[in-house]
């Protein structure tokens, strides 16, 4: 009976390590950079400048080095010619679930939030696959960049700016923590009572007082000397000392507005993630300077009288009102999640449809949703002395017919094949048999 349990054992372990090895993808991340990189005669779009037509941009040891109409150059760099190209910064995802969730359907697949509902010590940098077979996809749309967090009910955890290029998930690690993660309340119209809804809110804000009140307690013992360690309320210390902002996931109105008004009345950092009535409430917004994460524009209304095109015009109205915002995708806690990363651009493009000038659309998918996690420093704008993560397009690149053909992380240049790519030449080659 013995031996039977172990080789039952070695043949469950046996067949979940195939599973892993089948669902790794195969590229293997960019080396380092060797020698300047000289893209010359692009157009160029720095994102916090004009925009550069016949540009050159020239970057060394991962860096940006200079970028203008006509740069020198030394002997030994290596040029790309580009002309008729589009040269931008690699697109930043600003809320998603890449590398945590695969294929939503199949639960070993899906590591994107821990059991129960208070989990504030949960990183989700350290449970990011490197391997992810979504990775490589994302890339080639031009996402080089992701805001990963972690899901939840309530208290759902740490998120961190992940790079998409990497051995292993520290390698790709930007910036981490990144911001405390919260839901805040219902994201969905629902047929509950409006009273009902309102206590459960009620309820959840009193316990979440009595974390941070917790914690603020937790931090005088430790200032006084204190070796008592708790791991949840250390991971609260930041959010109280106004270092790292709290992520609240908030749709509806009333979400809104509690979460500005708690924030407000505990001195927190805030941003406010989903934001579908975020234009209702610009006003309390704009004033206590709170910058929303737009879940995507390609949704559908929330509601029954709503307008058809309500998503789709909401950067363009937040624009209008002077309140921050980027475009994210469909991060945790929708259905897509994680394999729609690759749309981030087009979620971008639907809202220049929709009354945002095209400038605004580019800069909400790389430069805005750095600012808000804190990165501009690093990413978000070619600009000289930030790192070289920047992608080559042969067209507009919130254009469905626009084509990533080069990429770089920090100088490293990114392998932008994937299964789509793969599948795309094995089934070209088997229908053009015989031609």
């Amino acid at each position: 009976m013995r031996i039977l349990q172990i080789t039952i054992c070695l043949l469950v372990l046996s067949s979940l390590l195939s599973g892993r090895e089948a669902t790794a993808h195969d590229q293997i991340p960019g080396a380092e950079q060797t020698r300047p990189i000289l893209i010359r005669g692009a157009t160029l779009h720095p994102v916090d400048g004009d925009v550069i037509e016949e540009g050159d941009l020239l970057f060394d040891d991962g860096r940006i080095v200079a970028i203008g109409a006509r740069v020198k150059v030394e002997k030994g760099t290596q040029i790309i010619e580009a002309a008729g190209k589009h040269v931008y910064p690699g697109l930043f995802d600003a809320m998603t679930d890449l590398g945590l969730r695969e294929i939503t359907g199949v639960d070993v697949t899906v590591d994107h939030a821990e059991r129960g509902e208070k989990n504030p010590n949960v990183r989700s940098w350290v449970a990011v696959n490197p391997d992810s077979e979504l990775i490589p996809v994302s890339r080639a749309s031009g996402v080089l960049l992701a805001h990963v967090a972690p899901g939840g009910r309530f208290f759902q955890g740490q998120s961190a700016v992940m790079q998409l290029d990497g051995w292993t998930a520290r390698e790709m690690n930007l910036s981490a923590p990144a911001a405390m993660c919260v839901s805040w309340g219902p994201t969905q119209v629902s047929d509950d009572d409006p009273k009902a809804e309102a206590k459960k809110r009620d309820e959840k804000l009193e316990e979440l007082d009595q974390w941070l009140d917790r914690a603020v307690r937790y931090a005088e013992q430790r200032e006084a000397g204190s070796a008592i360690e708790d791991v949840q309320l250390e991971a609260l210390l930041p959010v109280i000392e106004g270092r790292l902002p709290l992520m609240v996931h908030a749709d509806r109105r009333d979400s809104i507005e509690s979460a500005v008004a708690y924030a407000q009345s505990r001195q927190l950092k805030l941003v406010i993630y989903g934001g579908y009535d975020a234009a209702d409430c610009a006003d309390l917004l704009k004033r206590y300077d709170v910058p929303v994460i737009i879940a995507g524009t390609l949704r559908l209304p929330l509601r029954r009288h709503d307008p058809f095109d309500h998503p789709f015009t909401l950067p363009q109205r937040l624009k209008a009102a002077g309140v921050k915002y980027a475009i994210g995708g469909e991060g945790p806690g929708y259905p897509g999640g994680a394999s729609n990363v690759r749309n981030l651009p087009y979620h971008a493009g639907c809202s220049v449809a929709y009354g945002l000038a095209r400038e605004d659309a580019v800069r909400a998918i790389t430069l805005s949703p750095a600012e808000i996690l804190g990165v501009s420093d690093r990413v978000g704008s070619l600009t000289t002395g930030k790192d070289a993560t920047l992608i080559i397009a042969d067209g507009d690149i919130l254009e469905t017919e626009s084509n990533v053909v080069d990429a770089y992380i920090q100088g490293r240049k990114v392998d932008l094949s994937s299964r789509h790519t793969m599948l795309f030449d094995k089934y070209r080659k088997k229908y053009n048999r015989g031609r």
